[in-house]
């Protein structure tokens, strides 16, 4: 979430969720391949299912960047070409964050009883405003941006520099895994943004962050490529290219352009000891970002191929053991039973080097390969094993539905028909940091939920952490399972906002 603000001072805390206070590096050690499909046009507030929806009308430029010949001095023609193209996105939600009478009398907290006939103060709603930005990328109104952006939002509208126009944004959707959302907008004379290819961008290379920080105004900020193929920022699916262009919160969602002015990331994240730019930022390569896209607006949903097997990166020590000079390809450690990949003859101690004949650096990249690949598509794996290659077709599959999804499918009655209107990850480090839960605090996480479900209509809201239910705790996907939906409500103890609130959920009502 960009700027969370309550008065018109800006609170550099509650400026951008990602801010990282460092980075880990290291191996990405045991990952599965595998991805459940998430319906985002329902899940996300404001969505809209719309199976027709016309497909973007996309101006790729992926000629190669003349990067010999004299010095440029000034940038004043490509920023006159790629500016008109972003645009400030403003949200609006309700504050998740209750005050009750306990919660502000300490007299009747602390010893039980009311506080010297202290008058109660007036209840009045709480509305959280965010800020950042996003990118015009085809005629028809098609805009890119960063999902913790527009995340949980009743509104969202976006403002078109230089005459400051402003739209209501439609919610096309957006992917939590990937942190790239879609808003569309009905609006003659946009001026989309030429999409460039990020596989060609090298380190080294000039580069321009757009974009509206603090809410000031659209800015523009000039730096180099300082690496590609960034990772451990808590995400599902990382390539981002780091950049030393200032980004600062409300940027998120802007575009980094080339020399040329073609997009070629949008701005994501900063790492920073103070909220503020300190040269070290992020930006979601637009080969990633386009996917996601298209996917959202073909399908309502993004679809990722499935391969399943837990993989790690290669130590040198492996290298060594496997005959490698490089510690380059990814080391299957195990093999989902009855997978595509288990189907295809792959074997833990199989060294994956060549997926659909790009080579595979690590374990990372061949995740991205796979999740952005289609499934029912037989694909070529070239893999070492003991010592020799082997070539292996492999068919991907989809998970099209979450553990919940098929509880809730198979289940009699409509005991546990509310929980295919949520989806829910066990909370790690990662979710944590990404959610802002304490590290103290253990359960399931809403990473989406339906509008206008049965959930939904009870308060619960993506962020929000599910401790127990029924008085029961639950702490894995495998506790639900235990439980008994024997009564017409449910009881759900959530942490919300740093406190633990209560919500009950009605199973007769109509969602």
């Amino acid at each position: 979430m960009e700027s969370h603000r309550t008065s018109p001072r800006v609170s550099v805390k509650h400026t951008i969720s990602l801010v990282c206070s460092k980075v880990r590096l290291g191996i990405l050690a045991g990952l599965l391949l595998a991805l459940s499909v998430l319906a985002v046009n329902d899940w996300v507030k404001g969505g809209t299912l719309r199976p027709n929806r016309p497909a973007p009308s996309l101006a790729i430029d992926s000629s190669p960047l003349e990067r010999e010949g004299t010095s440029v001095v000034s940038f004043a023609p490509v920023v006159q070409q790629a500016a008109p193209s972003v645009v400030k996105v403003y949200t609006s939600a309700p504050s998740s964050r209750e005050s009750t009478r306990w919660q502000q009398n300490p007299m009747e907290r602390f010893f039980g009883f009311p506080g010297w006939d202290a008058p109660n103060p007036p209840q009045t709603p709480q509305t959280r405003e965010g800020l950042g930005s996003g990118v015009i990328v085809s005629p028809e109104g098609y805009i890119l941006t960063n999902y913790h952006v527009i995340k949980g939002a009743d509104e969202v509208k976006v403002v078109i520099s230089p005459d400051e126009v402003t739209h209501v944004a439609e919610v096309v959707g957006g992917d939590p895994k990937s942190d790239v959302a879609v808003l569309k907008i009905d609006a003659e004379g946009l001026r989309p943004m030429d999409l460039g290819d990020s596989d060609q961008i090298l380190v080294g290379d000039l580069v321009l962050a757009i974009g509206n920080p603090f809410g000031v105004g659209q800015t523009v900020t000039m730096g180099m490529v300082s690496a590609k193929g960034r990772a451990d920022m808590g995400l599902e699916y990382e390539d981002f290219i780091q950049t030393d262009a200032a980004i600062n919160p409300g940027n998120s969602g802007g575009a980094l352009v080339d020399a040329k002015g073609r997009l070629m990331g949008i701005n994501t994240a900063i790492l920073s000891r103070s909220g503020g730019n300190m040269g070290i930022g992020f930006a979601i390569p637009i080969n990633l970002a386009k996917s996601v896209m298209e996917s959202l607006i073909a399908n309502g949903e993004v679809i990722r191929g499935y391969l399943g097997i837990n993989i790690q990166d290669l130590r040198p020590e492996m290298a060594s053991y496997f005959n490698l000079d490089e510690k380059q390809g990814a080391l299957v450690a195990d093999v989902v039973p009855d997978s595509p990949a288990q189907v295809s003859g792959l074997q833990p101690g199989d060294v994956v080097m060549v997926f659909d004949g790009k080579p595979v650096l690590g374990s990372r990249e061949l995740k991205l390969m796979v999740g952005s690949s289609r499934p029912g598509v037989v694909y070529e794996v070239k893999v070492l094993r003991q010592g020799k290659e082997l070539l292996l077709g492999v068919e991907l599959g989809q998970l099209g539905e979450s553990f919940l999804q098929k509880a809730s499918h198979s289940s009699q009655g409509n005991e546990q028909v509310w929980l295919k209107d949520l989806e829910l990850e066990p909370l790690n480090r990662a979710l944590k940091s990404q959610y802002g839960v304490p590290q103290s605090v253990d359960g399931l996480v809403i990473v989406a939920v339906r509008q206008g479900s049965l959930a939904w209509n009870a308060g619960l809201r993506p962020g929000n952490v599910v401790r127990e239910i029924n008085r029961t705790a639950v702490m894995e996907m495998a506790d639900l399972r235990q439980l008994d939906f024997d009564g017409p409500s449910v009881l759900l103890r959530l942490w919300v906002d740093g406190a633990h609130v209560f919500r009950v959920i009605t199973l007769n009502e109509q969602g």
